[in-house]
Parts: C-alpha cells; structure tokens; sequence
C-alpha cells in the first residue's frame, strides 16, 4: 500500500492562504497555516504509517495569486534548507557528471 498525502494551497473568504492536507488512505483531513505546520502534521499522519510517506501530491486552487506562491516557496525553500543544515545532507542528491 502506498503512502500518499495530498497538500492543496487555498485560499480563505479573508484571503489568507492555507495548506489542506489529506491522508489518502484513511481520508482524514487537516489544515495547515504555515509550512512549519504542515512539516509536524505529515510527520504526525506519518506515524501511522511507521513514519514512512511514499509521496506528498501538490495542487493549488486556481484562485491562488501568484504573491501568495511565492511565499510559500520561501517558506518551503527555507524548511529545505533547516533540514539540510541539521542532517548535513542534501535532500536531493547531487548527480556527478562521468
């Protein structure tokens, strides 16, 4: 069984972004404010699954502007950057030229 969230970025009435998550395989549903909130809540649905996510699947509402993707780019870039600097590695393994 695969292990799939999926993160979708709307948009409030007050026009303040936030992060749906769902857990794909039981249907439950969380709401995210901040990108630091959505990193605890995947690795809380996580642990159900002995920690182990095979994928988070990313979809925006099409009322989203572009100032708000932006944000949470610089939020995302910033985690990425965090877990890097703490586990001394890259996320994303750095493929040498032959």
């Amino acid at each position: 069984m695969a292990v799939v969230f999926e993160a979708t970025i709307l948009v409030d009435p007050d026009e303040k972004w936030y992060i749906e998550l769902k857990d794909t395989v039981d249907g439950r549903i969380v709401h995210c404010q901040n990108v630091e909130e959505l990193e605890k809540k995947v690795e809380e649905l996580g642990a159900d699954y002995g920690g182990h996510v095979d994928e988070v699947r990313w979809t925006k509402a099409e009322d989203v502007l572009p100032h708000i993707m932006d944000e949470i780019r610089v939020q995302m870039a910033e985690a990425r950057a965090k877990i890097e600097e703490d586990s001394g590695e890259a996320l994303t393994p750095i493929v040498e030229e032959v």
